[in-house]
């Protein structure tokens, strides 16, 4: 809220604009320009967009400085400790931790939306075999509209609300048939009787030869993944998918754009990064040579997974999946997987080098969840679909957010233009 009491103030050019100061709950003040233009006829300029709040928002919460991650006010790290993927959900959608009675209620119209469209399956045959599955998902997602008319008017409360149910239970069915279509398996369709975890994991590894048994420990990382990958405040994917809702999209559409904006690898591919990093180490003998790379300042090699852009202590979400990493690959053993090997002996070393102490390049949240789905037998390729799904529920409460807004605006960035000023058209034959 403002805080009438204070304000900033600007001069230039012989003009002095005083503009109003706004107080978080918590987080640094925010100076609101938005009469910048109309008092002084200039813009700010701000490449990233690092500096500028674009949206207010009572929904994520980061501390960069101090490794803190609050969704709704509750820290990610005992979220992720007691609670489970649904109910953080619901924290996310609604504002508060669901009582007994209105989780289950909750889990209940989730479970029961998991089924897609059986013409849809037509829709996945249209992929080459060796489509990457988030250019399936992203396009099955978006024509989820032409499949779902119930749920596409924007200015319905209740129609937001039954399409809020269905991405995030069918998410995980849309993702798991991806998979499923890349490998040249059939599809196999999801069970009321699972848990969201279990549901998807056994989507993915059981055929009609052969039904998956979910093991617990694996069900918990996996729902750790979701849970630890949930929302992330103002990032690029969830500032798309706002971009996209301000002009009135459907909500299947915003959540395609955020899937395509998640599917860069400056965003959403930093797990598939570091096993691809660990690839290239390739044996545990060589992690002493890359670990030397890393600290040459001359070198442009960098250790993937280790440190944060956002966190500069460290990850919050880390910790927590660090457990789960060691739970699962003690069930699943590495001894059979160098990859697994190089990963463990890897974190060993770093975590033992005072150089990777003093800069603060912990073992981050990516690399523990690229080790998790390494073991559980996910190919690189399924990593980033998997985030997808987990952020699925974050870019809706932000789109449901944003709908709510009585200040919602259309975005329309400015620019600073650099090119030709005013010039006069010469004919083709005078040039």
């Amino acid at each position: 809220m403002a805080d009438n009491t204070r304000t900033a103030t600007l001069t230039f050019d012989g003009k002095t604009i005083e503009m109003p100061i706004h107080s978080p709950s918590v987080g640094p003040d925010v100076i609101d320009i938005r009469k910048l233009y109309a008092q002084g006829d200039v813009f700010t300029y701000d490449p990233g967009f690092t500096s500028t709040a674009a949206c207010s928002s009572d929904i994520t919460f980061i501390d960069g400085v101090k490794g803190e991650l609050l969704h709704r006010g509750y820290p990610i790290d005992q979220l992720a400790e007691k609670s489970h993927y649904l109910e953080v959900c619901y924290l996310l959608l609604y504002g508060e931790l669901p009582t007994a009675t209105e989780l289950e209620k909750f889990e209940g119209h989730v479970t029961n939306h998991t089924m897609v469209h059986e013409q849809m399956m037509n829709f996945f045959r249209g992929f080459r075999r060796d489509a990457h599955p988030m250019a399936i998902m992203t396009g099955v997602v978006g024509a989820m509209s032409a499949f779902y008319h119930d749920s596409t008017d924007i200015a319905d409360p209740k129609q937001r609300e039954i399409a809020t149910i269905r991405l995030i239970a069918k998410l995980p069915t849309i993702a798991a048939m991806a998979y499923k279509y890349s490998i040249g398996q059939p599809f196999v369709y999801p069970r009321n009787d699972l848990d969201y975890a279990s549901n998807f994991l056994r989507m993915c590894f059981a055929h009609p030869a052969e039904d998956y048994q979910v093991d617990p420990i694996l069900s918990r990382a996996m729902d750790r993944i979701l849970t630890l990958h949930a929302d992330h405040e103002q990032n690029a994917s969830t500032s798309t998918v706002r971009l996209a809702g301000s002009s009135g999209a459907n909500p299947f559409a915003c959540i395609a754009a955020g899937i395509a904006c998640l599917w860069g690898p400056a965003h959403g591919g930093a797990n598939q990064a570091c096993l691809e990093m660990l690839n290239e180490i390739g044996t545990v003998d060589r992690i002493p040579e890359f670990i030397a790379r890393a600290k040459d300042k001359e070198d442009p090699f960098r250790l993937m997974g280790f440190g944060h852009r956002v966190y500069k202590n460290f990850d919050p979400r880390a910790k927590v999946l660090k457990q789960s990493a060691d739970e699962v690959l003690e069930l699943l053993g590495v001894e059979d997987n160098e990859i697994l090997q190089v990963a463990m002996e890897l974190e060993k070393q770093a975590l033992a080098d005072p150089y990777f102490a003093e800069k603060k390049l912990f073992p981050n949240v990516d690399f523990y969840s690229g080790i998790i789905l390494e073991a559980m037998g996910f190919p690189t390729s399924m990593f980033t679909p998997i985030f997808a799904l987990s952020r699925t529920v974050g870019w809706i409460s932000q789109w449901q957010e944003m709908i709510g807004d009585p200040e919602l605006k259309i975005g329309r960035p400015r620019q600073l233009y650099k090119g030709a000023t005013l010039r006069d058209y010469t004919d083709v034959e005078n040039r």
